[in-house]
């Protein structure tokens, strides 16, 4: 490439990046989704706008899975696993007995309704049954809602990602393979026992390479703190890897892996978290504007009688049906349900999912790539705004709660000792409590005490404020133990011990 136009992309990518960071606000503001505005920058640079020209489907898959790999990796890493494990197993049955019913009911609602051949029905239901972990994220996270409802929707969202995709592979590749209209039952049972084997391979292989890679993370003094986050993603991608070699769901063991790293206590976590968000901004940022850059404007309006019929079935039909059906035997009461129904929200993986065909060379697949672009658009649209207003309609608000106290870990390998780091956030409990009061293990002995701009004495006597950031000095085998108090008097006071049941120990 000649330099010229080398610096010529690079001004274009970062005039892209720059406006795209600047959308956030107003997305924020809206109560949309940013994915929206990033699939409009995609239109408005591309053929039909600037002249920017991409075509290229096979490419846009893979780019869009790596870019997804991304954001459920960072996905996971922030998600609080104890907060998971109580509703793993509705969250689960949401991903995949869930996500069938929902194939099954919006295939058959679009073969009464519109003119398409079985494959086609079966393709539109499969690829647009997957909920979005970044929508979801993207909206949830700056809404009030019960810790419980949000863990069942956010790990709803991180977990049917693989069984969609290996079901849209998979039908997509038996379709042009035998030119079938339909699946034999036989060719059901085996896709059914490639998804199990897929999913509980990527689940076994992601725990492994995480546990493995926190091990080894949790021994080491790098010299440099921005290490750790480099160290922290390789290991995720590690996961990744070594599940596509065996053959297994890379996605759902890059999720896994990072919900494991997430829920660990590494060294410099929030450095790491605070990489790992931002790595998974940019992927969304180039995720959706090259699937926007794919779209044709002049294509998308042919397209709308179908993509509201289809959006029609799944949102009002399919989706509240699985979600009644997948909650039978969790006892979930009818207003959460219908919350957690209106807050599926679709986003870049139905239209990722809609490459596979386009990539395949199947009949029809730039008009299944059309209908599920427009889709996402218009029920994002519908349900991003309307979701708080349902929240609050159906008691799925909670009161505003505490900041969550971060402790930032870094090991002194040489010494075999940890200094931990955090401040005290705004209505935690922490704030009135003496050092004494803390009862940290003996040995362990707070080293500074930071208020404003100036260094205050750390005694026994002294009283904690809402603000002062504080450095602990304690041995390494002590680090777990002294997270665990400090949260658990951010929560519940000085005596948290009794309150959590037992006395607090020395």
């Amino acid at each position: 490439m000649d330099p010229a136009d080398l610096n010529l992309a690079l001004l274009a990518g970062t005039a892209v990046v720059i406006v795209a960071v600047a959308a956030v606000r107003l997305s924020t503001r809206a109560g949309l989704p940013t994915l929206l505005l990033y699939l409009a920058i995609g239109l408005v640079i591309g053929e039909s706008g600037l002249g920017l020209e991409f075509e290229d489907a096979e490419m846009a898959q893979v780019l869009g899975t790596l870019a997804l790999a991304v954001i459920l990796a960072e996905g996971g890493f922030t998600t609080d696993w104890a907060a998971v494990r109580p509703v793993a197993g509705l969250a689960v049955v949401l991903a995949t007995v869930g996500v069938g019913i929902s194939v099954l009911v919006t295939t058959g609602l679009v073969l009464l309704v519109l003119d398409v051949d079985p494959h086609t029905a079966v393709l539109l239901g499969a690829v647009v049954s997957s909920t979005d972990a970044a929508a979801v994220f993207s909206v949830l996270r700056r809404m009030p809602v019960r810790g419980r409802l949000r863990a069942i929707v956010e790990a709803e969202s991180g977990f049917n990602d693989p069984p969609v995709i290996i079901l849209v592979t998979v039908v997509a590749t038996t379709t042009v393979a035998d030119g079938s209209s339909a699946l034999t039952l036989l060719g059901v049972l085996g896709l059914l026992g490639q998804v199990v084997l897929q999913l509980v391979g990527g689940i076994v292989i992601g725990i492994g390479v995480a546990r493995g890679g926190t091990w080894v993370l949790a021994r080491s003094a790098l010299p440099v703190s921005g290490l750790y986050p480099i160290a922290t993603l390789a290991i995720a991608f590690g996961a990744f890897a070594v599940a596509g070699v065996a053959g297994t769901s890379a996605i759902m063991a890059i999720y896994v892996a990072g919900l494991v790293l997430g829920n660990a206590h590494l060294p410099h976590r929030q450095t790491t978290a605070g990489f790992a968000e931002g790595l998974a901004w940019l992927a969304q940022i180039g995720l959706f504007v090259m699937l926007g850059l794919l779209a044709s404007p002049g294509r998308l309006w042919e397209a709308l009688p179908a993509a509201l019929v289809v959006g029609g079935a799944l949102t009002l039909v399919a989706r509240p049906l699985s979600v009644a059906v997948s909650a039978l035997p969790f006892r979930v009461p009818w207003r959460d349900q219908v919350f957690i129904s209106w807050a599926g929200l679709r986003g870049a993986v139905p239209i990722v999912l809609a490459t596979i065909p386009m990539s395949t060379g199947i009949p029809g697949a730039t008009r299944i790539f059309d209908v599920v672009f427009l889709l996402v658009v218009v029920f994002t649209l519908v349900q991003g705004p309307t979701l708080p207003w349902v929240a609050r309609r159906f008691g799925a608000t909670a009161a505003a709660s505490p900041r969550a106290l971060t402790v930032e870990s870094a090991p002194l390998e040489e010494i075999r000792a940890t200094l931990l780091q955090f401040a005290v956030p705004r209505r935690s409990r922490l704030a009135g409590v003496e050092i004494d009061e803390l009862r940290l293990p003996v040995g362990a002995t707070v080293a500074l005490l930071v208020r404003g701009d100036r260094i205050v004495p750390a005694q026994g006597s002294t009283t904690l404020r809402a603000g002062d950031h504080l450095v602990i000095a304690a041995p390494e085998a002590d680090t777990v133990r002294i997270e665990e108090r400090l949260e658990a008097i951010s929560h519940h006071g000085r005596l948290a011990g009794w309150h959590q049941g037992q006395p607090a120990s020395a």
